[in-house]
């Protein structure tokens, strides 16, 4: 799963105004889709499908008490799944759509809230998503994707969250608490797996990515070999459950031929072999031959 906050800019992305621009760009795939006749995705948020474009401004743009007019207003979220992932929430895209508002309000939010050590939930999060289903900037068959526009205030309007401070959990000082982008990654992941019963490969997850990309040569050495200690793993139960396949269809040709009855390994093998047992409780004791005895008599 892959999660980034763009940069502010000058464009779209400039979050020191209003929230109106983004939204307006938000939208431009809708026309093209209903154009076409194709299923499209209104504004969401934690509890509300459906949300006017009007709506979601005003939340956004009447929600900055006490900032300054150069202060960012709103941060934009990517939200954007793997094929497989894609593969995992649903066959269709509205299947998919769903599986997606689900994840966000399930997993996402309430790791961006927990994510700043500040007691927040889902809930004090102030924030619209947007689900998008172009295919035109990725080589992927599927590519539906999701943006967040979530508010620099929390729902209260008092407090004030920041997911690009480089502060993480401080206790001292202006900025308390702060936001660990890289624990959300991973929390956001595991989420997933367990939400939609997914089975994630040690090389597609995000684990993977940053030790390969910013971790040390030791570090990115010793995820090698705990990969190849999978495979090798996985490969050794393979060949094993391989053989034992292949003994089961011996086995069962060998009792084929011979007529047996199907009973199993153990029980083919009994038949096969005498039981020495049997063999002496069922044969017919022989009646031993009684010597007579001469005749008494008076010797001569």
């Amino acid at each position: 799963m892959n999660i980034d906050f763009p940069p502010p800019s000058k464009g779209t992305y400039n979050n020191a105004g209003s929230s109106r621009k983004l939204c307006n760009y938000l939208e431009h795939e809708d026309m093209e889709r209903m154009e076409q006749g194709i299923y499209t995705e209104g504004f969401f948020n934690l509890t509300d499908d459906n949300i006017y474009k009007s709506q979601v401004i005003k939340g956004i743009d009447g929600n900055i008490g006490q900032l300054l007019k150069t202060d960012a207003k709103f941060y934009a979220i990517h939200v954007s799944p793997s094929e497989k992932e894609l593969q995992a929430m649903g066959n269709t895209e509205q299947e998919q759509a769903e599986s997606m508002k689900r994840y966000i309000r399930e997993v996402v939010i309430p790791e961006y809230a927990k994510n700043f050590n500040k007691g927040l939930s889902a809930e004090d999060i102030k924030f619209y998503g947007k689900i998008h289903f172009s295919r035109d900037r990725s080589d992927n068959e599927l590519n539906m994707h999701c943006h967040l526009i979530v508010s620099r205030k929390d729902q209260s309007n008092k407090k004030k969250l920041s997911p690009l401070t480089n502060h993480k959990n401080t206790k001292k000082g202006t900025v308390k608490g702060g936001f660990d982008r890289k624990n959300l990654f991973q929390q956001a992941e595991q989420g997933f797996d367990r939400l939609f019963s997914h089975q994630r490969q040690l090389t597609e997850s995000f684990e993977y990515y940053n030790t390969m990309k910013n971790g040390s040569i030791v570090e990115q050495l010793k995820l090698q070999e705990n990969i190849q200690n999978s495979d090798f793993e996985s490969k050794f139960a393979n060949s094993q459950n391989t053989k034992s396949e292949d003994l089961q269809t011996v086995n069962q040709e060998n009792k084929q031929s011979l007529n047996l009855p199907d009973l199993g390994l153990s029980s083919a093998l009994g038949l096969l072999t005498p039981d020495i047992s049997n063999q002496e409780e069922e044969q017919i004791p022989v009646k031993k031959k009684i010597k007579k005895k001469p005749k008494r008599g008076l010797k001569r």
